[in-house]
């Protein structure tokens, strides 16, 4: 039996190409079934002149097929569905489905789902003024280097680096990369055994409240802060503690008493991008010895220091053990890399590898080798220093924009980052503000979920310049002084 050509359809929009297209859609067609064992596809000729495209595109589609064992080639007679093509499994006896008659809102409390977090619409990338925080910009990545380390990454001599399961250990290339190239920028000395890979600073973070707190302990955190982090220190049991802070991040002095743990973003607060002074960061250590705490230092764009030198570590400063430092390339490299780490003492580091691999083992093989060639080979070095360049001058456009139209800055930074903190005038909501914006194609980031729920703030708001081109700010930022202007 032979399969109809009318069979096949190539949609305008799918990705790929014509190639990938065509075993697609032979490949869908046998798993579902709609294509059976021993029926003859159409000729290549045939398919060619049905779809308007080159017989050479899809005879190679039908080759590659029959190497995959979708099809057979059976001598002048044509290709045929390959009696051993992988197929679905008979669920013709399943039960239908219903509606759920469980009450999960009821059974989990909903205590993750509700939580406050940063919103960003998902097509975010299609509005021509996008200041929002933390996503990558295409024209500045190195698309061909990355490319050129994954496939190395996926060559024979890493095969077992791709494939096999490292249980709880990690990529040893990786780690000698930061060990011998990351820490050192930042005053840290260690040795493999404190350092663990992570999904990303957000895991990290989640590990660290995890292994060190309990219900009863007392945890401090930043106010704004990083709303993720308040929800996972929540979950832990523990006192939840928030500390305003004020234009050097972190004041040591107000933090309560009887605390156990501190978490700060010292380097670049998030989101005002304050840096703690070094006077400071001295105070903060010098309490911790004195009242035996804990710091969970969140090392948040280190890399983005284009104004003035970075400022030491509290890791570096720290003589005793007491700081936990976390630190990403999902930022400098790109938010879907999800890769971080880690560094601390031996002994939190066995206990935090052991919970990671309860829950995930380890980050993907694969992604740790391609990461460790891109960083090794000096690519990443030329990334963060085109980086800093583009953001330095687009730092500086924003800036004489928002002067221009009398907006007002509540953080900036001393230091550079990716992004302004914005005050709006008293009496204006920027959770609606951002609703107004977004209909005149303007991504702007309410402040409310920054801070601590008891204390919210309704009159913040974050502009950044990560992800727009420079000649669109100003116009950018007109349109935000006009709809601040004609506020009601």
């Amino acid at each position: 039996m032979a399969i109809p050509v009318e069979s096949f359809f190539l949609p305008p929009a799918a990705n790929g190409t014509l190639q990938q297209r065509i075993r697609q859609l032979v490949a869908e067609g046998i798993v579902s079934g709609r294509f059976r064992a021993g029926e003859k596809l159409p000729s290549s000729r045939g398919l060619a002149d049905h779809l308007g495209i080159s017989r050479i595109t899809v005879t190679l589609a039908y080759t590659d097929l029959v190497s995959s064992d979708y099809l057979a080639a059976r001598g002048r007679s044509g290709y045929f569905v390959s009696d051993t093509a992988p197929v679905q499994p008979d669920l013709r006896g399943r039960v239908p489905r219903s509606p759920p008659s469980v009450d999960f809102a009821a059974i989990t409390g909903a205590r993750f789902s509700t939580s406050i977090r940063l919103e960003k619409p998902d097509d975010w990338a299609r509005f021509p003024y996008p200041f929002i925080y933390g996503q990558a910009d295409s024209t500045l990545f190195d698309h061909h280097n990355w490319r050129q380390c994954a496939l190395r990454a996926l060559g024979k001599r890493d095969f077992e680096a791709l494939t096999q399961d490292y249980y709880e250990r990690d990529d040893p290339l990786l780690i000698e990369y930061i060990l011998r190239g990351i820490l050192p920028r930042r005053g840290i000395d260690a040795r493999p055994e404190e350092v663990l890979l992570t999904m990303g600073a957000q895991n990290a973070l989640w590990l660290a409240a995890e292994v060190l707190l309990t219900p009863g302990r007392r945890v401090a955190m930043e106010n704004p802060g990083y709303p993720p982090l308040r929800a996972m220190l929540m979950q832990t049991g523990a006192e939840v503690m928030s500390v305003d802070v004020d234009d050097g991040g972190l004041p040591p002095e107000a933090l309560p008493s009887g605390v156990d743990v501190v978490f700060t973003t010292a380097s670049h607060h998030c989101p005002t991008n304050a840096t703690m002074p070094l006077e400071r960061r001295m105070r903060l250590l010098a309490e911790a010895r004195a009242r035996n705490f804990l710091i969970v230092e969140d090392d948040y764009e280190f890399e983005m220091s284009f104004l003035r030198p970075v400022a030491p570590s509290l890791k570096s400063l720290d003589g005793e053990g007491r700081v936990i430092h976390v630190g990403s390339f999902s930022k400098s490299l790109f938010p879907g890399l999800r890769l971080g780490y880690m560094v601390a003492p031996e002994g939190f580091i066995r206990e935090a590898r052991a919970l990671r691999a309860q829950v995930l083992r380890h980050p993907p093989g694969h992604i740790q080798r391609t990461a460790a060639y891109f960083l090794s080979l000096g690519h990443y070095d030329a990334l963060i220093n085109r980086m800093k360049q583009a953001f330095k001058r687009r730092r500086i456009v924003m800036d004489d924009a928002i002067r221009a139209h009398g907006l007002t800055v509540a953080g900036q930074g001393g230091f550079g980052g990716s992004s302004f903190w914005m005050r709006a005038p008293e009496g204006v909501d920027t959770h609606a503000l951002a609703l107004r914006l977004q209909a005149a194609g303007v991504l702007i980031e309410p402040g409310q979920a920054f801070f601590d729920p008891a204390r919210v703030r309704h009159d913040y708001y974050r502009l950044a310049y990560s992800s727009i081109a420079a000649p669109r700010i100003p116009e950018g930022v007109a349109l935000i002084a006009k709809a601040l202007a004609g506020w009601t």
